[in-house]
């Protein structure tokens, strides 16, 4: 048998229902994965060990008597640390978070206790959630499993690392502007980013993003992405989003569908490597059937910082002035004191602007069935630098490698990162595909086309063979 700790959700689950393997036999394959690899990429930075084993046990007994919780019984998964696991620190990156453990699980996590998931522990993040980077003071930088001098992105960085290097088949991550799609195509993963209301959400922390950030699924394959999406996506009166949300449903095969090619936006520079490996997908994605365009996007990146900005400055300022205290990160300092001097006309206008924008994206979709982008606009840089300063030979400003992703967070659209081919020096790199509102279900079919056409999910990093 291969290493339990290589082997996807629904192999592990396949192997539990013939008896030829069992949850606890699995998570020892974990555990003695992440005691040999953790150190190096410092994905997880709080494990319930005791737990882990006793939730490995019950479910044992459970397959053996036939009576699973759910298709993932036993199935090990780790959450990212700005969601509330109960008994664990949800530190947030922050000092000003160190010492709270939550009560209950958030909705995602209690859903994943009730179904029988294993639970690891939580994963690194930068402060706050707010770069794109997995770094702070707390706990350290994390580590790409591909080249451990370099970081996995963030701020889902810890997350997609511990997939990446086996150490658990699936993660829990939240994205408010890429944050599960940029490190997911830093690290040749898959990862969602839901339609608002699809992953109901309730008993987590402050909504500092508001309905931006989503909580969604990390994973190697097509198959476990669906998967975990499906023990999480039934609605939940308690969001009230989730109530409009239609049955999730993926459907076989995928259609064809009509793709705006976007490979970059205005002058924004990208990396070579991933201009081109990401024009090879889009020829690929039309070989397969789609009608594949290439064009301009519909917006600027101008407008969307003009709308971001002050909604996450807010968001942070409003934080700090509930908790007390102040961030580590500089950067975030400044935002927190231009979230400050916004005032409420500044905060508004940011809103209506915010709801124009919806309208419009949404009528954009008459034309078009899909929107295909690079997933980041840089290959992953040194694991403790905020975010590169140039790309292509040109200067950036901070966000300058994230300009791809935060429309589908504005706009309130599902956006799924896939692996496309790896950059010359063997570096994963990643394409987003995004979708109209609730189109979940068909961007995970075409996850499935994808991976049939074009495997991905055997490219393992050389320090987790």
């Amino acid at each position: 048998m291969s290493d339990p700790a290589r082997l996807s959700a629904e192999a592990l689950a396949g192997l539990f229902a013939r008896g030829a393997l069992s949850p606890v036999e699995a998570l020892a394959a974990v555990a003695a994965r992440i005691a040999r690899l953790n150190p190096t990429l410092n994905a997880l930075i709080a494990q319930d060990a005791a737990g882990a084993r006793a939730a490995a046990a019950a479910s044992e007994v459970r397959w053996r008597a036939g009576t699973p919780l759910s298709p993932l019984d036993g199935v090990p998964i780790s959450v990212k640390d700005n969601i509330a696991q109960a008994g664990l620190p949800c530190a947030w990156g922050s000092p000003l978070f160190r010492d709270t453990v939550p009560p209950c699980d958030e909705l995602p996590v209690a859903r994943l206790r009730a179904a029988g998931l294993v639970l690891l522990g939580k994963t690194n993040v930068p402060e706050f959630t707010l770069q794109g980077y997995t770094d702070n003071l707390l706990f350290g930088p994390t580590r790409n499993p591909w080249n451990p001098a370099l970081t996995p992105g963030g701020s889902s960085g810890g997350a997609v690392a511990a997939v990446a290097a086996g150490l658990g088949p699936l993660a829990l991550g939240t994205d408010g502007g890429g944050s599960i799609r940029r490190p997911a195509s830093h690290t040749g993963l898959l990862g969602l980013k839901p339609t608002p209301g699809r992953v109901p959400r309730c008993d987590g922390l402050p909504a500092i993003l508001l309905d931006l950030e989503q909580i969604g699924p990390i994973a190697r394959t097509a198959g476990d992405l669906v998967a975990l999406l499906r023990l999480l996506a039934p609605p939940d009166p308690r969001d009230p989003l989730s109530r409009a949300a239609p049955v999730f449903a993926v459907p076989a095969p995928a259609p064809r569908q009509r793709i705006l090619y976007l490979p970059r936006f205005g002058a924004h520079p990208v990396d070579p490597d991933i201009a081109e490996r990401c024009a090879e997908a889009a020829a690929r994605l039309a070989q397969l059937g789609h009608r594949v365009e290439e064009g301009e996007a519909p917006f600027s990146v101008e407008e969307l910082g003009a709308i971001f900005a002050p909604i996450s400055a807010a968001g942070l300022a409003w934080l700090l002035e509930t908790r007390g205290g102040a961030p580590e990160a500089p950067l975030l300092r400044e935002m927190a004191a231009a979230g400050r001097a916004l005032g409420a006309g500044g905060l508004f206008a940011a809103l209506d602007a915010l709801a124009g924008f919806r309208r419009r994206m949404a009528g954009f979709f008459g034309a078009w069935d899909l929107i295909m982008t690079p997933a980041a606009a840089a290959l992953p840089w040194p694991a403790e630098t905020p975010a590169p300063t140039h790309i292509d030979g040109q200067p950036v400003g901070p966000r300058g490698h994230a300009v791809f992703t935060n429309f589908a967070n504005l706009a309130g659209l599902p956006g799924l990162a896939l692996p496309a081919a790896p950059s010359r020096t063997g570096l994963p790199i990643g394409f987003q595909l995004v979708g109209p509102a609730f189109a979940d279900g068909l961007l995970c079919a075409l996850a499935a086309e994808w991976e049939a056409a074009e495997p991905f999910a055997e490219r393992w990093p050389a320090l987790a063979l």
